[in-house]
């Protein structure tokens, strides 16, 4: 069965729908989200992609990243991947949102008007094999380095969004991780 992505305008104002494949080897602006989800300890989930995926293979990136389907709210896609993806339930709340573009070796075009939402659990992840062969905790000043030292490691969303994620994370989001502890 086609998945369809939504397309989207500059402003994310939608604009039609095309199966995603197809969008991908256009490279035609569409809607996506990532999902950055920390411990109690502050601690952020990354997942290396399963080595199967269509693109980025291999790569150590956020929690979750996915696109919502066309028809479906944003909010039940974010669920509904991360349940995919990670084996895990998680509220959400909004960041920022992001775009960027990127090519990759096997020609097809990353183009994305990107929500970006941050999550906090103690749940373990259970990972989807077909989806993420590897996962673990880093902090995010551990991340900043990493990413400065292996920029191969990570995949290309992360890399533009990560400086957006440092800072909301430090000026937001780190106190309801104090203030969820506490409860």
């Amino acid at each position: 069965m086609s998945e369809y992505l939504i397309l989207v305008d500059e402003n994310d104002k939608q604009w039609g729908k095309l199966e995603k494949l197809m969008v991908h080897k256009l490279g035609l602006l569409h809607r996506a989200f990532s999902v950055f989800i920390f411990n109690l300890k502050g601690e952020l989930i990354l997942q290396q992609r399963a080595d199967c995926k269509y693109h980025s293979g291999g790569l150590w990136t956020n929690t979750c990243c996915s696109h919502p389907r066309f028809g479906e709210e944003l909010s039940w896609a974010i669920e509904r991947r991360l349940q995919e993806e990670m084996g895990m339930n998680c509220e959400t709340e909004f960041a920022f949102n992001f775009v960027y573009k990127s090519e990759f070796e096997n020609g097809l075009i990353e183009h994305e008007f990107d929500h970006v939402y941050f999550g906090i659990s103690e749940q373990i992840p259970t990972p989807e094999k077909q989806e993420v062969q590897n996962w673990e905790y880093v902090t995010i000043d551990n991340l900043e380095v990493d990413l400065l030292n292996h920029p191969e490691k990570y995949t290309v969303w992360l890399k533009v969004c990560f400086p957006q994620v440092k800072k909301y994370y430090h000026e937001t989001f780190k106190n309801n991780i104090l203030n969820y502890s506490s409860l």
